[in-house]
């Protein structure tokens, strides 16, 4: 039988029920299901138990996926955990349940009728937490999306052309991100000139006169994997208060590469580059927090922000983004993604900045 890739995973989750006194957890949440098991399915759940017990429930349509992808896993129907009818297996033993809090009130009503006279515990923050260290596989899914992102951008940047819109650049970036991967991991941003001042802004009818500097946030997915990277376009002779922008965000995004390891805390990480660019003079303009960890979803744990305790360990993923922001004006943001090694991180964008 094929081996589970996530067992060590699903094993320390168990632990986790051990630790917080639950017999068991009901796992909704689509990406939390995928990242315990590598299934993506739209209708599923994962009851695991603290002994270790694993069972897939979902209906019928996904029963063969489930056995062709993960013949390990013990499948049963769903509507037992949906409240369909009461959850008659060992009901008795199952009185204190894990759960996630990001849950709809209507699903928590139904887990409350499936497991009567039990009590639940949130367990969200923990299937997250376990997720945010990536097993070697999804390692070389993320390499293999960020390459391809790499290769888009390179692409890309040959289409565009005085006199496109902020949304034909997008469109050109979009259709590339269809016809070599699974299409876009967000949004892709494109800002021309002053509108990068607007950090998460949408693309609009704004033209690109060829002179002006671009800032495009952009990310393919690949094999249910993200990949994210910010670059800019810089003209040939931009002011100097943009050049001296983009020094400080690159020398920030350089420090904070530099410094990423195992062992410092995420918020350690982030004001690496944030004191940089205070005692610079900037600190107000960089609005937002350093990184963000990267993997099923574009937003996952370790968020490297002011106060984040969470402690960086080999195999997580985490962007590096410094960006200085000066409304009306201008606007430059520097994103790599690393993922954290035994002595320090990888950096796996490798387009030029």
């Amino acid at each position: 039988m094929k081996k589970n890739p996530f067992a060590a995973r699903l094993a320390a989750f168990a632990g986790v029920l051990r630790e917080k006194q639950l017999d068991a957890a009901v796992v909704f949440n689509q990406a939390n299901v995928r990242s315990l098991t590598g299934i993506d399915c739209d209708n599923a759940c994962l009851l695991v138990k603290a002994d270790g017990t694993v069972v897939f429930h979902t209906d019928f349509r996904y029963v063969p996926m489930v056995h062709r992808v993960a013949p390990w896993l013990k499948v049963d129907d769903i509507k037992k955990v949906g409240g369909a009818r009461p959850f008659r297996s060992g009901r008795a033993k199952l009185l204190k349940m894990g759960y996630e809090s990001s849950v709809t009130h209507a699903r928590f009503m139904q887990l409350e009728k499936a497991f009567p006279g039990a009590t639940f515990a949130d367990i969200d923050a923990n299937v997250k937490e376990l997720r945010a260290v990536k097993t070697a596989d999804e390692l070389a899914k993320l390499r293999a999306a960020e390459a391809l992102n790499d290769a888009i951008w390179s692409e890309a940047q040959k289409k565009f052309k005085p006199g496109m819109t902020e949304k034909d650049m997008a469109r050109v970036i979009q259709h590339l991100m269809i016809e070599r991967g699974d299409g876009e991991a967000f949004e892709t941003i494109v800002c021309v000139g002053k509108n990068a001042a607007e950090c998460h802004h949408v693309p609009d009818d704004t033209v690109w006169n060829g002179r002006e500097p671009v800032l495009v946030d952009m990310g393919v997915k690949l094999d249910g994997y993200c990949s994210d990277m910010t670059r800019n376009m810089v003209p040939a002779r931009p002011s100097k208060l943009y050049k001296k922008v983009y020094g400080l965000v690159l020398e920030a995004n350089r420090r904070a590469i530099a410094a990423a390891k195992p062992g410092m805390t995420a918020g350690a990480l982030d004001k690496v580059a944030r004191d940089f660019l205070t005692q610079e003079g900037f600190g107000k303009a960089f609005g937002h927090s350093l990184g963000h960890g990267v993997g099923i979803e574009i937003h996952e744990a370790p968020w490297a922000a002011r106060k984040q305790k969470m402690v960086l360990r080999p195999g997580m993923s985490v962007t590096i983004e410094p960006g200085l922001y000066l409304e009306g004006n201008l606007g430059v943001r520097i994103e790599d993604l690393v993922l954290i090694t035994e002595t320090g991180c990888e950096v796996i964008s490798h387009s030029a900045k």
